[in-house]
């Protein structure tokens, strides 16, 4: 009987290609293979499992439990980035699975996200709505609460700040302090 190269479960067990790496399989269990397809809320117990697999001389195994590694360690898993740092890939199997981490379907979930005071995403060229008062540096005036700011620009390093134009000068605020129209 076949197991989970990952968490050595017997159940369901399939086949499964690793996105962004040609000719690369491992072989996963249905819990493993719907964790990996998740955005976010990964089960973080399931994957403890990685503790073992990790040290596998297996390529496939070694670029999953990478990418798995990672993800969590996003989430603020303090274990999970130091199996990180423990974890010694040769340089072309990290290029490997760096390289799937940026072409992989689930490229969006490692993108910057700006979020308004309420969570809702935003996205260039949106209309937001001042929630508070904002002293803008600079150029002597204030923008008051409830002033819209049309056709928005996103930071690309920074999730915290859009851009938009207020008084007719572009300025920079702070995403906690607009709310989607």
């Amino acid at each position: 009987m076949s197991e989970c190269q990952l968490c050595t479960s017997t159940d369901g067990v399939s086949s499964h290609s690793i996105a962004g790496v040609a000719d690369c399989t491992i072989n996963i269990c249905t819990t493993c293979q719907s964790e990996i397809a998740k955005s976010d809320n990964l089960d973080v117990h399931h994957w403890r499992c990685l503790n073992d697999s990790m040290w596998t001389p297996e390529e496939p195994v070694q670029i999953m439990a990478w990418r798995m590694l990672t993800r969590l360690s996003a989430q603020g898993e303090g274990w999970a980035q130091d199996l990180l740092d423990t974890l010694y890939l040769e340089d072309d199997v990290l290029t490997k699975a760096q390289s799937e981490e940026q072409g992989a379907d689930t490229e969006d979930d490692f993108a910057l996200k700006h979020v308004d005071s309420n969570g809702a995403v935003l996205e260039a060229g949106d209309s937001v709505v001042l929630i508070k008062d904002l002293n803008v540096k600079g150029a002597g005036f204030t923008a008051k609460r409830g002033t819209a700011v049309r056709n928005i620009s996103l930071d690309p390093t920074n999730e915290e700040h859009i851009e938009g134009r207020v008084n007719g000068q572009q300025i920079v605020i702070l995403t906690k302090f607009v709310k989607k129209m």
